[in-house]
């Protein structure tokens, strides 16, 4: 038992709190790593004994790897990625399947799994995990098409790689699905990546919000997973009091 947490970089950096009061913090209160964060902090973070547990692989959310004609653009950006992620013993990169754009799902599903097949062998060969990211398409990201895991599991078993997982936003997926616990059990051989926030809001894993997090952070260390939990709310009051209060919550 036990989880692995992150901080998400951009959540936190407001306010007062500067990017070396947001590491330092991280790292005094227990932390693992400081994810998505410019390239800029990387070393403060691994000066402070932490891993940088995921970046972003290719640019433009909306704009992902649903549309062939993005493909070679996504290749080129994923394998560059995957070199700087070797470079610096980042485990893991995002990726997005896009918006919808009149595709349907059978369609966004093949044209997915085609442009991952396209770098998913340099992927394991460097050791390195691509996790498209789950996300709620019905208040944050209007027409995204990875909004469901079902549908983003049968991309992982299309591409049929150990290395490429989803990052399961348990926000996201409350909104879409619920059933957390279930669906974290079932599918935690395609989770490569989770995130956390409060619904609604996407604010502090308080009691003000209806997840409750200790259960399904059991869930998720249950599930034998050895990965990072990064958490990627936004506090609403100061923001180095809210992540160590997240921290306390899923210490389990």
């Amino acid at each position: 038992m036990g989880i692995n947490q992150s901080v998400c970089f951009g959540c936190f950096t407001r306010g007062n709190a500067s990017p070396k009061d947001v590491i330092t913090q991280a790292s005094q209160i227990g932390y693992s790593s400081v994810e998505m964060l410019p390239q800029e902090h990387w070393s403060l973070v691994h000066d402070n004994g932490m891993e940088i547990a995921i970046i972003v692989g290719h640019g433009s959310l909306p704009d992902g790897l649903n549309k062939k004609e993005n493909h070679t653009r996504i290749e080129d950006e994923l394998l560059a990625n995957i070199d700087l992620a070797v470079a610096n013993n980042i485990p893991s990169l995002i990726t997005f399947s896009g918006n919808r754009e009149g595709k349907s799902d059978d369609e966004g599903r093949d044209n997915c799994i085609e442009g991952l097949l396209r770098v998913s062998s340099a992927a394991e060969k460097a050791g390195i995990t691509l996790c498209m990211e789950l996300l709620n398409s019905k208040v944050n990201h209007p027409d995204y098409q990875c909004d469901f895991t079902p549908w983003g599991v049968d991309v992982c078993k299309g591409v049929n790689s150990p290395r490429v997982k989803l990052l399961y936003d348990i926000y996201h997926m409350q909104i879409m699905e619920g059933d957390l616990i279930r669906n974290i059990t079932d599918y935690s051989d395609y989770i490569g990546h989770y995130h956390t926030a409060g619904n609604p809001g996407r604010n502090d894993l308080d009691d003000e919000q209806e997840i409750y997090y200790p259960p399904v952070m059991r869930a998720i260390a249950k599930s034998g997973y050895e990965g990072y939990v990064g958490h990627e709310f936004v506090p609403k009051a100061d923001p180095l009091e809210a992540m160590n209060a997240a921290y306390g919550t899923c210490d389990v």
